[in-house]
Order: structure tokens, then sequence, then C-alpha cells
């Protein structure tokens, strides 16, 4: 493979830049760029010369082995001064040496994933740690780069080959006497991986919301305070209010942190029948926005005027305009004067943070489709296993496809097709 290299810091003046360079030739760069290098995983500041032996910077070195590189290969890195000028002298100094070139996105982590270092879940978990923006989703993904998702499905592997095995040993010695009846284990085996597999399956849609974010609706009638709520619970004025019903048309959207979850708030046009044209389409987005959304607070006048659509069991209903409207509610809420929307913050919050305890390891939608994919096979395996012993070729088969399944959870096949999309969202130097 190519020697390759890449800025892994951000671009721009820094206090400290790192060029990391990766492959065969790695060390030789960098003797060529320092004169020698320190011992493998061992730093020392080394001066880093042009071809003529002009000086151009001093450089905190660190050359590791294959072994104990992040990519699995030789690699050195450049712990540089963060000047612009010096990374891209040095940048071009390495792209002219014959056998090196620039690392493309992500190539970094996929040679960790190519040479055993990382599986795909890690990789993946990787990503979502450098995306994080809460305190939920880097715990999340320090678990899925700490390699728990992967771990998890190689106990569910190992479960079904040996049920595999156990089953393919009767098929082998159909002629003979087997001195053990292998079903009830098999069957153990089964159940057990298949409850596992069924739990991590269904927390994926809540582990997938902590990743990407909650949504939370604010809908109701037109000129009932969604939009003067949004601005008090974002602390700025994100939408538009006035008194005339009707102001807000479209969805306006503030990403917020609660209590470390990533949620977004929604202000929706208010529900009602129209004529106008524009504000029916608002109406339309608001429901569309309003029946995916995770969680929906509804505003109205009193306790008794209906909701435009029914609520779900977790759904917050709120009076809305408390500082005007007397009403005795359990949640009155005032945008105006900030009455009642700390209590509403905070009921959204525990929500939320009921709902992300059932959330698994598994984290996005191709962890679920693989899961749901192996389950299908374990049910049919099962319903195998009720029709005895002639049948338990295909059990086994079944089984196999099972296993299959979660190898192209974790990266072992049919993947290839997902590396491109995955790894074109790193940077260059990962």
């Amino acid at each position: 493979m190519d020697t390759i290299f890449a800025l892994a810091t951000a671009l721009g003046k820094a206090g400290v830049s790192v060029i990391r360079i990766s492959g065969f030739k790695a060390w030789d760069t960098g003797v060529l760029l320092c004169g020698d290098l320190p011992p493998s995983h061992k730093a020392a500041v080394r001066n880093v010369s042009d071809s003529d032996g002009a000086l151009i910077d001093q450089a905190l070195v660190i050359p590791f082995e294959n072994q104990r590189s992040f990519t699995g290969e030789p690699v050195v890195e450049l712990h540089l001064h963060g000047s612009t000028a010096i990374v891209a002298r040095v940048i071009e100094m390495l792209g002219g040496i014959a056998d090196l070139r620039l690392a493309e996105p992500g190539e970094f982590t996929r040679r960790a994933l190519e040479n055993g270092k990382l599986d795909l879940t890690r990789v993946e978990g990787l990503a979502d740690l450098i995306d994080a923006e809460t305190e939920a989703q880097r715990k999340q993904a320090v678990r899925v780069l700490a390699g728990d998702l992967g771990r998890t499905a190689e106990i569910w592997r190992s479960d079904l080959i040996r049920a595999a095995s156990l089953l393919e040993a009767t098929i082998d010695f159909a002629d003979e006497d087997v001195p053990v009846d292998v079903t009830p284990e098999v069957r153990d085996l089964l159940t057990r991986s298949q409850a596992a597999i069924s739990k991590e399956a269904d927390g994926v849609k809540t582990a997938e919301r902590i990743r990407t974010g909650f949504e939370v609706a604010i809908i109701g009638a037109p000129n009932i305070g969604k939009s003067t709520l949004l601005n008090a619970i974002a602390g700025r004025d994100a939408a538009i209010t006035s008194e005339y019903a009707g102001t807000t048309r479209d969805v306006i959207e503030v990403k917020l942190d609660l209590n470390g979850l990533a949620v977004t708030i929604l202000d929706t046009a208010g529900l009602r029948e129209t004529e106008d044209f524009v504000e029916k389409i608002g109406i339309e987005r608001a429901l569309t926005r309003a029946a995916s959304a995770d969680l929906r607070v509804f505003l109205r006048e009193n306790a008794d005027e209906a909701l435009s659509i029914d609520p779900l069991p977790d759904d917050i209903i709120a009076i809305g305009k408390a500082d005007v409207l007397s009403v005795d509610a359990e949640f009155p809420v005032s945008g105006k004067t900030g009455a009642g929307v700390d209590k509403l913050v905070d009921a959204i919050s525990s929500i939320l943070l009921n709902r992300s305890a059932s959330a698994g390891i598994a984290t996005r939608e191709r962890h679920r489709q693989a899961l749901l994919k192996s389950q299908q096979f374990l049910a049919a395996a099962q319903d195998g296993l009720d029709l005895g012993p002639d049948h338990y070729d295909l059990v086994a088969e079944d089984l196999h496809s099972a296993i299959r399944a979660l190898n192209s959870l974790i990266g072992h096949v049919d993947v290839e097709n997902l590396l491109d999309e995955i790894f074109s969202s790193f940077c260059l130097g990962k």
C-alpha cells in the first residue's frame, strides 16, 4: 500500500499542528526529514529540515511500529508549531517524495479497519465521537469505540457457532448412535441469543436518537404563545413574535443541550382552518413534523379546548400565555414572563432521559437491520428444530446465515459497499 500523509489537526494557526505519516516508508521519511528518529512509541524533539538542510521547524516526533500504531502499519507523527507556513512547507516536501501521497478522507481509519486494529462498529464509534456535541453523545460513542458492540456480537457468534457445530456433529454421525441428545443445548443457545439480539434491536431507535438528537414539537392554535415559548427556552429571539395570528408560516428549529441530550425544539405554524395558501402549507408541515417528533408539547387556552391531533402517552399538555390566562393547570407556561418554563424544560428532559435508559449499544439503522436479519434466521432455526433431526441440516444452514448477518454487523463480510460512504465523513487526517 502507498505511504500516506495528512494534517491530523484542524487547518489554521494553532499552538500545535500534527502531521501523520503512515505506511512502509513512514520511518524512512521521518529519517529523511529529521536525520534520525527516537525509539518506537517514544517522543523526542528533532529538527525538521528540507532537502538542502535548511531548518523548517523544531518538532516533537513520535514513531510507532506497526503493531503499536493506530493504523496497524509504521507511523510517524510530527507535532509542529501551529504555523500555516510551517505546515504548508512540510506538506509540500512530503508531496515531493516518491511513493508518498496525500491521504484520502478517513484513509488512516480505513487502514486501521483493514489491518484488524478496529472493527466496523468501532470505526462508526470513532466517527460519532468526533461529531459528539453533548455528554450523552460522547458517552455513547466512547462505548462503541471501546468495542462493546463488537464484543457482544462476538458472544452471540460464539453461541451460534457452538449450536451449529452440535447439529453438524449429529448430522455427520446420523448412521451411528449419538450418546447425547444435543437438542436441549441447541435450543437453549438459540433462545438466549434470540432474546439478547431482540433486546438490542429494540434499543436501536432510542440509541440513534441520542446520536442524532431528539425532536420536540410545540403545537397549538395560532397566537397561543408558541414562538414566545420557543424564544424563552432558547434564550434568544429565534422566532418572530407578534400579536397577529398566523405569524409563523414554517417550522423553526432551535438546537439545545438538555441535561446532556441533543434536543431540537420545533416551533410550528398555528393549527386552524384557513384559506391562505401559504399558511396552509405551513400547517401541513407543522402536522407532518409534529407526527414524526419524539415528543409534543401542546399549548391551549384552557383544559376544555380540543386538541388538533391526538396526544401520545408521554406528550405534555400545557396552558399557554399563563401571564394573561388565569387557568388552574398542571403546566401553565408563559414565554413572556418565563413562568413555568423551567418546569416544562425539566419535564421534557425527564421524559427523554427515561427513554434514553432503554438505549442499547447498537446505534445505527444498519446495526438494527443486521440484528433483525439474524433474528429472522434464528426464528427459522427454532421452527426447524421443532421438526426433528431430519431437518437439522436446514437448521444448521439457518444458523450459518444468522452468523453471517452478525459478521456484517462488525464488518467481516458484505460491507464493502458501505465503506466509501462511512469514511467519506472523516477528515483527511483521520
